[in-house]
């Protein structure tokens, strides 16, 4: 088996994240226990020089201790593939400059194994990528034409709507048919987003929760619920939801059965997929999150899981 000895993280800054459910913690705390020497970077310090990928890069020792959580060492410009692997992982927007470091990435892969594949997460934005299983879906239009959207709020009643490339629940609103706000909910997106605005039939089964599901290597291995605050639709931990502990329904083993050989094929190692009832709304492949809640709730431990199908792809 080829030894993995250097892993980097691609990440937001260390210092900026909450460990008690950041997932990026987990897997590199899980990294380290194995005995891998981690090094922290932040997207801005990559460059490429003469087809060449580079990084200033910084030894990282984590600590599972809130407020006490890490340790970083003096600064050093490395040419990112000599690195084992590298972890993928920091938070969306989905823009250009996000775009840019997968195409950096994909210079060093797969000799230096990146996770997730950085071509295939270009190339599979999570509420797109979705839309390849459109019978596992809720009614979804996706469009900037104000026209459409107000055709398919007429057909649908209510809808949620939301920005193309966004995350954690940022910019989401549910829209009744008869919101007399509609008009100007248009004008603000028009104004905030080049992009297309996705809308969903508004799915009433939100308020029991909106399940996270996380795959690994295409095979679910652990869930949670995520039920919204009473007077909010969003049902995002990052603005109040409330994570409960959960099983998978025969309907979402369905879900992960049809979608695992697409994410295997696409060489996604962690996926985290969204499903409302017995709909899917998203699948995400950027930076998936739920890993530190489902243990937590008694579930797997999803970093060994996943360092254990990382091991598998270097062997």
């Amino acid at each position: 088996m080829a030894k993995i000895t250097n892993v980097a993280v691609q990440m937001d800054h260390v210092s900026t994240i909450n460990i008690a459910g950041d997932s990026t913690f987990a897997m590199s705390l899980e990294a380290q226990n194995r005995g891998y020497k981690l090094f922290h970077y932040t997207p801005d310090q990559l460059s490429m020089r003469d087809g060449r990928v580079y990084a200033t890069v910084e030894p990282m020792e984590l600590r599972d201790v809130k407020g006490d959580h890490f340790t970083l060492g003096a600064p050093e410009r490395i040419d990112l593939s000599t690195m084992d692997v590298v972890l993928l992982r920091q938070d969306p927007p989905f823009d250009m400059s996000y775009i840019t470091s997968t195409h950096f990435l994909e210079r060093i892969h797969p000799k230096t194994l990146v996770v997730n594949d950085p071509a295939w997460v270009r190339n599979s934005p999570e509420k797109i990528f979705v839309t390849e299983f459109a019978d596992l879906m809720p009614p979804t239009l996706i469009t900037k034409d104000p026209a459409e959207i107000a055709r398919f709020r007429e057909e649908q009643g209510d809808i949620i709507l939301k920005p193309l490339y966004g995350n954690g629940g940022a910019g989401v609103f549910h829209s009744t048919r008869d919101d007399r706000n509609f008009t100007s909910l248009m004008e603000m997106f028009a104004q905030m987003f080049r992009e297309p605005f996705i809308a969903q039939g508004y799915l009433p089964a939100v308020r029991k929760g909106d399940k996270r599901i996380i795959l690994v290597d295409g095979e679910p291995v652990g869930a949670i619920n995520r039920v919204p605050a009473e007077h909010d639709s969003r049902s995002n931990m990052h603005v109040g939801g409330r994570a409960e502990a959960t099983e998978l329904t025969a309907r979402e083993r369905e879900i992960c059965v049809r979608i695992g050989p697409a994410l295997r094929e696409r060489g996604f190692l962690l996926v985290g997929i969204d499903v409302i009832g017995d709909y899917m709304t998203e699948i995400n492949v950027t930076s998936p999150t739920g890993i530190r809640e489902v243990k937590k709730f008694g579930g797997a431990d999803i970093a060994a899981l996943l360092w254990d199908a990382i091991e598998r792809k270097r062997a």
